[in-house]
């Protein structure tokens, strides 16, 4: 690698690399490990998980048994 390379170069060679060595599945599998995804998790656990208390989860898994 030539230190004035320009980021697309790099990028370019990098995914090279990576299907040459891994394959296309693998390189996606790769890339996937390091996406962070979007969005503020815990705010929208709170969103999703605000109606449940321990009582409603004991009854749900009271009523699947």
């Amino acid at each position: 690698m030539k230190a004035n390379m320009k980021i697309d170069e790099i990028r370019k060679l990098g995914f090279d690399s990576l299907i040459k060595s891994l394959g296309p599945d693998g390189m996606i599998r790769f890339i996937h490990e390091f996406d962070s995804g979007s969005g503020d998790y815990t705010k929208e656990r709170h969103t999703w998980l605000s109606h449940y208390d321990v009582e409603s989860i004991f009854k749900e898994i009271k009523k699947k048994k």
